[in-house]
C-alpha cells in the first residue's frame, strides 16, 4: 500500500510591518524529495487553496530552477476544507513565517490534528510549521502537544533573524505554554526530535533530516 501524506501551507505572505514572506521553499520542497523518493503520495494542501506564497529569501539561491516540480504544485493547492483528511497517513506542516498567521487557530487545521493525535497517525512540521500545533485542543480539552516533545525555530533563532519583534508571538514561547517539552538545539543547525508519532526539525537546515525521520515513523 502506498502511504500518502497531507502537506499543509500557509497562504499568509507579509510580516507585521508588510515584508514579504510566506511559505520557506526548502521546507516544502526538501521532504517532498525524501517522500518521492519513498515513493510515498504527497498532496498539497493550503488554508485558501490555489497558490501559495513563496519567502523570497528562500529563492535566492535558484531554488525556484532546482524544485520547479514543487513550485508548480505550489502554485495550485487543495483547499483544506476541501480535503478528505482521514485518507492519509501522516500531515506534514513545512515552516516559514506565513505560517504563524493563518495556521494557529484554523478550525480545519486543529480539527485535522485532533484526529490524527487521536487515531495515531503520523503528525510532522519543521521551522515555524509547529506554529500549527498552537492554542489546538483534543476531544478531552487538553492541548494537542502537552507533554509531547517537540522542537521549532527557537527565540533565539528569531531574534538572531531580528525578526522577533515583527511576527504576530514567540513560537518556543507559546509552545512551551501549551505544555509541550521543548527541545533547542544549536543556531541554524539540524535538529530533529521525534516522539512517538510526532516528529518535528528546528530550522530550515533540518529540512531533509526530519522528512527521513518522519518517513522512518510512517
Amino acid at each position: 500500500m502506498t502511504k500518502k501524506v497531507l502537506m499543509i501551507l500557509t497562504n499568509h505572505d507579509t510580516l507585521n510591518d508588510g515584508t514579504p514572506t510566506g511559505l520557506w521553499l526548502g521546507e516544502a520542497a526538501e521532504p517532498y524529495k525524501v517522500f518521492e523518493r519513498n515513493n510515498i503520495e504527497v498532496d498539497f494542501a493550503s488554508i485558501k487553496g490555489g497558490a501559495v506564497p513563496i519567502d523570497p529569501n528562500s529563492t535566492q539561491n535558484d531554488e525556484t530552477k532546482t524544485f520547479q516540480d514543487v513550485v508548480q504544485k505550489l502554485g495550485e493547492t487543495l483547499k483544506l476544507k476541501d480535503v478528505v483528511f482521514e485518507n492519509y497517513d501522516g500531515v506534514f506542516i513545512p515552516g516559514g513565517h506565513g505560517t504563524m498567521y493563518d495556521l494557529p487557530g484554523d478550525a480545519d487545521v486543529q480539527n485535522i490534528l485532533a484526529f490524527f493525535k487521536d487515531d495515531n497517525r503520523v503528525i510532522g512540521a519543521v521551522c515555524h510549521g509547529p506554529s500549527a500545533f498552537v492554542g489546538a485542543k483534543l476531544k478531552s480539552g487538553n492541548y494537542l502537544i502537552d507533554g509531547v516533545k517537540l522542537t521549532g525555530f527557537t527565540n533565539e533563532e528569531e531574534t538572531q533573524m531580528k525578526l522577533d519583534q515583527n511576527v504576530p508571538f514567540a513560537l518556543q514561547t507559546e509552545l512551551e505554554q501549551n505544555g509541550a517539552r521543548f527541545v533547542k538545539g544549536k543556531a541554524f543547525e539540524s535538529n530533529v526530535v521525534s516522539d512517538g508519532k510526532f516528529v518535528t526539525g528546528q530550522n530550515p537546515q533540518s529540512s531533509t533530516d526530519v522528512a527521513e525521520a518522519f518517513v522512518k515513523v510512517l
